[in-house]
């Protein structure tokens, strides 16, 4: 197999072509040509056009074949039709990096040809960026290439945009919110270079101190986790992504070509692999410009200073959203804060130095806050009032804001006023201080550093290795298998959790009514009577389900009544049999399940079980494979896991068997690829152990198969 090229070269090139460079100003070909050179590139630039002549004082080569030899990047910008012969006529040049800014391809069903594209370029040697992208700018070598802006601000916020219009408008952006970038890459269609692959190079780059990603659909999913999951051990990775809701993402499919994925599934595992997703795009720069620049804070503790306690209160509202600690010494606080504090003011937490404030009672405030080795990070919050000195204020923000870089103490502040105080505002933000008009958005700045800052302190653990009889699992997965179904019935699927070491109630398949007797007997009354049956899969909808059967006539009656539901429901079913099984003791019904996302592989499932999961859809997800403390933090999530922690006098449930089900569910997904879906609705938990009442699984249906539903 033909060697790629290393990923440093797309930032870092030495050479660059542009295919398709214009005469028209206003032409894509002519603004990516005028982009690189006017922003400083001192690489070697080597414009292409059949007319020849030249273009901003450079010669223009007439064809592909011209360029020297190994030009580390060729920007594509001719019409789509054409790209493929010009890929063609770069590889012969030894290209590195085609990053194709022409569309006309996945992003309107033209998957083929992109296919054929990305198909010869690696058997060349060469590495695709998009189709159907702005560009990529990079600060390494002062290079430009993109369509968007000419003005971009070097810096150490890395941008990777899967749009490419919202890409070249965010370099506007940023400029205006003085963020600097390090890069920007638009990544398009991703038919061959993805976020993992730019990851790599920028979580190690130096230059890069916070990643940004605009995200609209997810390709290589379980590689993204691996590469998420090692970045954000090393610096802050913010995301946005689009297609949130059903419409949302249909229009993401629709623009990209990828598909959106589940939401809450995606949501999920970015909370898994420490990223940080933003809401808005306003969220996601004031995270940037924050993180770039703030120290990590050696604790926990956060004290907030006002001068009006109504501000105060908020602050503390959305400390409490943002998961932001509030330290509650109070005599540490007293200690720290009388000097500055009136009587009639407050040393508790927030402190509220009261609106007869002045800027020294704030230097005093201040000054004790840094100095506090208690203390491990600060929010002033000003509200305006008629005799107070802004000017002083502000030199005073500037003077402490400077000191608490030096000290390794995060400080921020929140002013709220009119028009003078908005010109303070923006006057501060162009200086780097981070001050915000509303307190949330201070506040939110903060929680994002602290989530940071406590992945940070998480310890990653190998998963556990469960003694699980795979050899068992293979045999019972082929048998259906062979019969042409993708899903296995109730009693291969529970022998499926008898290969994982999971409980399940004692049950026998009855093929007769003098059987099912018999084997009620066994199990011991009451009992549980179920139709067996590869055409009804939901069985309690063709009433193919009697609970809670006290003695032999009753079974005799629902024998019969099962039977006779079945076949109305479904003439042509064929019943293998009336599943007779211990009717188990009540316990806390939770749902557990694992199955093959379309975007990230194999995940696992927790949530509050029985009949109503539909409605109530109280669910947490993660990426398998994971540790207990995931596991256990995914079960925290929900809004029912109170339940097995004991109400209302009841004995605290068995959680640890809980995890190990989740945990098993899991490596049966993982590690058998003919299984998509495992479903145990409801694993019923005990004081001491589980038992999974009903398990549904599903394989893997066949391309071009008969596996018909």
């Amino acid at each position: 197999m033909t060697e790629l090229p290393d990923i440093k070269y797309l930032f870092e090139p030495r050479s660059v072509a542009v295919v398709g460079a214009s005469h028209d100003e206003s032409k894509v070909g002519y603004k990516v040509l005028e982009n690189i050179v006017k922003g400083g590139y001192t690489g070697d630039i080597y414009p292409v056009n059949p007319k020849g002549g030249e273009i901003l004082g450079l010669p223009v080569l007439k064809r592909i074949e011209d360029i020297p030899e190994g030009v580390d990047i060729a920007f594509i910008i001719i019409p789509g039709k054409y790209v493929f012969e010009a890929v063609k006529s770069c590889a012969e040049r030894k290209a590195k990096f085609l990053p194709i800014i022409s569309s006309g391809f996945s992003e309107v069903g033209n998957i083929k040809e992109e296919q054929r594209i990305v198909e010869y370029a690696a058997e060349h040697g060469m590495r695709v960026l998009g189709p159907n992208i702005f560009g990529i700018y990079t600060a390494e070598v002062s290079l430009n290439g993109t369509f968007g802006p000419s003005r971009i601000l070097k810096g150490n916020v890395a941008i990777i945009s899967q749009s490419g219009a919202l890409g070249g408008s965010m370099i506007g952006k940023t400029a205006v919110e003085n963020i600097g970038l390090s890069t920007m890459v638009s990544v398009g269609n991703k038919a061959d270079i993805g976020e993992p692959d730019l990851l790599r190079y920028l979580m190690k780059s130096d230059t890069t101190k916070v990643i940004f990603m605009y995200i609209e659909g997810v390709k290589e999913g379980e590689e993204l986790i691996s590469v998420l999951s090692e970045a954000t051990r090393l610096k802050p990775v913010i995301v946005i992504k689009s297609g949130r809701s059903k419409r949302g993402a249909m229009a993401a499919a629709s623009h990209t070509g990828s598909l959106a994925g589940q939401d809450e599934v995606f949501d999920a595992i970015m909370k898994q692999c420490g990223v940080l997703r933003a809401e808005s795009l306003q969220e996601a720069f004031n995270w940037c410009k924050f993180l770039a620049s703030a120290p990590l804070p050696r604790g926990n503790a956060t004290v907030i200073i006002t001068n009006g306690g109504g501000l105060g209160v908020m602050a503390t509202d959305a400390c409490e959203k943002y998961d932001v600690s509030l330290y509650d010494d109070t005599e540490i606080l007293k200690e720290a804060f009388s000097e500055a504090t009136p009587d009639f003011g407050s040393t508790k937490n927030p402190v509220d130095i009261t609106g007869q404030a002045t800027p020294q009672h704030y230097e005093s405030a201040l000054k004790a806050a840094l100095d506090n080795e208690s203390i491990n990070s600060v929010i002033a919050l000003y509200c305006e009032t008629a005799v107070f000195d802004l000017d002083a204020f502000i030199t005073l923000m500037k003077q402490y804001y400077k000191k608490s870089l030096q000290m390794g103490k995060p400080l921020l502040f929140s002013l709220l006023g009119g028009q003078k105080i908005e010109e303070c505002i923006h006057s501060l933000k162009n200086e780097g201080v981070p001050v915000y008009s509303d307190v949330y958005e201070c506040v939110s700045c903060l929680g994002s550093l602290y989530r940071f800052y406590h992945h940070q302190l998480g310890e990653k653990k190998p998963p556990e290795e469960y003694d699980i009889d795979y050899g068992a699992i293979e045999a019972v997965v082929e048998k259906a298998r062979a019969e042409n179904r993708y899903f296995l019935l109730a009693h291969e699927a529970r022998s499926i959790m008898e290969a994982a070491s999971i409980p399940t109630p004692q049950s026998y398949i009855a093929k007769t009514l003098d059987q099912a007797v018999t084997f009620a007997e066994k199990v011991g009354y009451p009992v549980v009577m179920k139709v067996v049956s590869r055409d009804i899969i939901h069985k309690s909808d063709a009433g193919g389900v009697a609970l809670d059967l006290e003695n032999k006539e009753e079974l005799m009656d629902a024998y019969q009544a099962i039977l006779y539901n079945s076949r109305q429901y479904n003439p042509h079913a064929r019943i293998d049999g009336i599943e007779v099984a211990e009717m188990v003791e009540k316990g806390t019904e939770t749902i557990v399940g694992a199955r093959v996302d379309q975007s990230f592989g194999p995940v696992v499932m927790f949530g509050l079980g029985g009949i109503y999961v539909e409605v109530m859809k109280d669910v947490s997800f993660r990426a398998f494979p994971l540790d207990r403390e995931e596991v256990l933090t995914m079960m925290k999530e929900t809004r029912s896991y109170p339940l097995l922690l004991g109400v209302r006098g009841e004995e605290k449930k068995d959680i640890e068997s809980v995890i190990d089900a989740i945990m098993k569910v899991g490596a049966v997904i993982h590690n058998c690829a003919h299984i998509t879906d495992i479903e145990v609705n409801p694993l019923v938990v005990y004081e001491q152990g589980v038992k999974a009442v009903d398990v549904r699984i599903l394989l893997k249906r066949e391309k071009g198969g008969d596996m018909n539903e």
